[in-house]
């Protein structure tokens, strides 16, 4: 049976769209945004394709104006929030890593161990 986790709440995600999550201890940490997309939560790690340097400089500043894209802010790679998709920078083509999550009620939740992410 898969373990989970709390990651946030829908009302976390209300002033931003997106939350970033950092779970576990050093040297096994896990940076994970979740986003709020016209489908629902969807969760990433918090992790450019092309560095593999976090998305944001400043907590929970992942979205561009129209909050259509995940903004990295070291060279400006845009991902759908949809899909994870990279429309346009340095890793054009590319996708941000997807974490499986379930809402249980107002509380997105983390499944570990599912075989799937």
């Amino acid at each position: 049976m898969a373990d989970t986790g709390h990651l946030c709440t829908l009302a976390d995600l209300d002033a931003s769209g997106a939350k970033g999550v950092t779970l576990g201890t050093l040297p096994h940490i896990r940076e994970i945004v979740v986003v709020q997309t016209p489908h629902g939560p969807r969760a990433y790690a918090n992790r450019c394709p092309h560095m593999y340097s976090t998305l944001e400089t400043f907590p929970d500043r992942f979205l561009d104006e129209s909050k259509d894209h995940l903004v990295c802010s070291t060279h400006g790679a845009r991902f759908r929030v949809e899909d994870g998709y990279c429309v346009s920078g340095p890793c054009q083509g590319f996708s941000l890593e997807s974490v499986s999550i379930k809402l249980d009620g107002t509380s997105v939740t983390l499944t570990i161990g599912d075989g799937t992410g």
